[in-house]
């Protein structure tokens, strides 16, 4: 058996699902592991589908996801922002309940900015979601997933490796036990007596802080920019928001000035976000590598990676259709 490659690697696929023509194979890591770079498809061929993007925080689908979100909405989902925590212990504001307002604004306009329809905030304490009963956070999951139909969720990896926030491994773990129960006809049967059904989700991409299973490349050149502009509205707490026109001002105030940052906050701002955050010091900032350098490897202006996971394909199917004949008489 061959060791599984963290890091930008993932273990040769032997059987994939049928993708379409924008997916393609990639074998420029070595000659024996496989990577699907997935790149922008024209038109919406995902029109009727369905995508969850799930959140302890409001900036951590806008930091390490916004670009694949954006892309896939572009493409024909509709999306939905369900964000586990409150921020209550993260960001701007004198008080407690300043600060839990604050975040709330941001993570609406982080949902408008990424083209998402609608979000479900649950409300759970930050920092303190290992305290609380996964099951009830499981169980709400399912009754959103089974109410919204949900085809796709994007989120926090349950298996990354090291990360050190509970609301992260909490959210991401109830996420994934929760979208396979939420297809089962015994979990919840009460769901049924007010009109849902079963459905389970189908498709994941995971994204993580820390060590991962990469086995997907998804170009997000086509929408960087509505990823800066994701994390350039969420002024209460992350890296992005008006760190650049911070450091525009304390610069000119020391007689400095730095190019790229232009000669106006919105563009200080932006620059900062795309230029820095997302680039240059992108593992200092979000603990993950630069887009650009994701990407690169690829003939990628911009991407994201995700640890993917799809639907498996029938082999039963498969063998029906090419050995089975006319019935024996």
């Amino acid at each position: 058996m061959e060791r599984r490659s963290f890091i930008g690697k993932s273990v040769a696929i032997g059987l994939l699902p049928s993708f379409p023509k924008s997916f393609e194979y990639s074998q420029k890591l070595n000659n024996t592991e496989k990577i699907i770079v997935e790149k922008h498809m024209s038109g919406q061929p995902h029109k009727g589908k369905v995508l969850a993007a799930i959140q302890p925080h409001n900036d951590d689908i806008a930091l390490f996801a916004g670009g694949t979100v954006a892309k896939l909405i572009g493409e024909g989902y509709t999306g939905y922002l369900i964000r586990t925590s409150n921020d209550d212990h993260a960001g701007r504001g004198a008080t407690m309940g300043e600060v839990i307002y604050n975040n709330e604004k941001d993570n609406e306009r982080v949902a408008k900015a990424l083209g998402l329809s609608k979000v479900y905030d649950l409300g759970y304490r930050n920092h303190r979601m290992d305290n609380i009963s996964i099951q009830e956070l499981r169980g709400r999951l399912i009754f959103l997933f089974r109410l919204l139909k949900v085809d796709t969720i994007i989120t926090y990896d349950p298996w990354g490796h090291y990360e050190e926030n509970p609301d992260h491994y909490v959210t991401a773990s109830a996420v994934e036990s929760a979208r396979w129960m939420s297809g089962g006809r015994l979990d919840y049967p009460e769901h049924f007596e007010a009109g849902l059904t079963p459905h389970a989700v189908t498709e994941r991409y995971y994204f993580a802080r820390g060590p991962q299973l990469v086995n997907r490349i998804v170009e997000t050149t086509q929408t960087i920019d509505k990823k800066v502009y994701a994390n350039a509205v969420i002024t209460t707490q992350g890296p992005g928001g008006e760190a650049g026109s911070r450091l525009r001002k304390s610069l000119s105030e020391k007689g400095k000035y730095l190019p790229i940052l232009g000669d106006d906050d919105k563009t200080a701002n932006e620059n900062y976000i795309k230029h820095f955050v997302m680039d240059i010091d992108s593992q200092r900032m979000r603990g993950v590598p630069s887009d650009r350098k994701i990407g690169k490897p690829f003939g990628l202006e911009w991407a994201e990676r995700f640890h993917y996971i799809g639907p498996e394909p029938s082999m039963l199917h498969t063998y029906i259709e090419e050995n089975a004949i006319g019935k024996k008489r």
